[in-house]
């Protein structure tokens, strides 16, 4: 099992980021450093991190606003914290976003993992049949770079890649980068393919938190197309686990699928969340029914994603541990628990994060 004594965190302050933050927080067998370095773009947000932060302490958290893509930060980064494990985070992720404005998908994605790579690279002293011991940079992907699934059958590591958006395009792109400074320059890598995040602290504009606020507000919820595209959902609390765990034990140059092993089509989730909305605000059956809007569907739209995360499980033992009804009735309850969190990320307030007293060593 591989340890590490000072750990770097890209895009820390989003969604995923900040909840494998919050695990390295509680883990028992890990007392090291964390440095999060985070551009805090639209979707970055330090109130995600308080609670973590304030277990870790000053003294095992530092907190860097940069850019991934900015050679000069990233290697100061290095120079300055050294770390030994690189967890790759950062990334522009919405599909409609790219669709809208691809540029900062390729700059973010593409060039920006391009330089995280030779930034450890050079730290590390990796080189042609030499790869550095005890030490990992661990790409997080998605299962959005195998493009689209028929009726049957399910994305496994061996599926060729087929992206269909500009967003899974520039993540397919990364993954080659990741693989090719592996095969080239010895660089110590794990890779792993998620299907879609659910859970607290989700920005407003994904499908769980955007229908959970619409219900509530009682605002009309959107549905691309006839709704019946179907994902995997994985709690995100159940990934973070399973990166740790790729990371620590996983086979270097290797990746692995990670699923909740969830299939739902769109229109059934915003049903079901119709229903549950339902039960946690005490209101009469069928309330929210009429609120579901059927709309043009999205360019590309992929029709179904599945994913087969045999491999992580026979090889590491890992598998998802929280039932969807359980994860999505969690998910619920922490928005109904948090309205000024919403509050503030939907008015932009919570942008203004260098007038605010966060418990964070922020640095510049």
């Amino acid at each position: 099992m591989r340890t590490f004594s000072s750990i770097l965190v890209t895009g820390g302050a989003g969604f995923i980021g900040s909840h494998f933050i919050r695990y390295l927080s509680r883990l028992s067998d890990f007392s090291g450093k964390v440095v999060n370095l985070d551009a805090l773009t639209y979707a970055g947000n330090l109130e995600n991190l308080q609670d973590s932060v304030a277990t870790l302490g000053p003294e095992r958290y530092a907190f860097v606003q940069g850019d991934i893509a900015d050679p000069s930060v990233v290697a100061d980064v290095f120079d300055r914290y050294k770390p030994d494990a690189v967890f790759h985070f950062a990334a522009e992720s919405h599909v409609d976003r790219s669709i809208l404005g691809p540029g900062e998908f390729v700059r973010t994605n593409i060039q920006g993992t391009f330089t995280l790579l030779e930034a450890a690279r050079r730290s590390w002293g990796c080189s042609l049949g030499k790869t550095p011991e005890n030490r990992v940079f661990h790409h997080v992907s998605t299962d959005e770079v195998f493009g689209s699934l028929g009726d049957s059958g399910s994305f496994s590591e061996q599926t060729p890649y087929d992206p269909r958006s500009p967003y899974s395009a520039s993540k397919a792109a990364s993954d080659h980068l990741v693989r090719a400074w592996s095969h080239t320059y010895g660089l110590p890598i794990t890779l792993s393919n998620c299907s879609n995040n659910y859970g607290p602290y989700h920005f407003p504009e994904k499908l769980i938190p955007l229908m959970i606020s619409r219900i509530q507000s009682g605002q009309s919820l959107p549905v691309y197309g006839d709704g019946k595209q179907i994902r995997d959902w994985l709690y995100v609390e159940d990934h973070a686990e399973a990166i740790w765990t790729v990371a620590t034990r996983g086979v270097l140059g290797r990746s692995y699928n990670v699923g909740g092993l969830t299939e739902w089509e769109n229109i059934r989730l915003v049903r079901y969340l119709c229903d549950r909305m339902v039960h946690f605000l005490g209101k009469p059956a069928g309330t929210f029914d009429h609120l579901i809007t059927y709309v043009p569907d999205r360019p590309g739209h992929d029709r179904r994603y599945a994913i087969d995360c045999s491999r992580i499980g026979d090889e590491l033992g890992w598998k998802p541990s929280t039932p969807f009804s359980e994860g999505l009735d969690k998910t619920i309850r922490w928005y109904l628990d948090n309205p000024d969190w919403v509050a503030r990320v939907q008015s932009g307030e919570y942008r203004d994060w260098v007038n605010k007293n966060y418990t964070t060593r922020q640095e510049t």
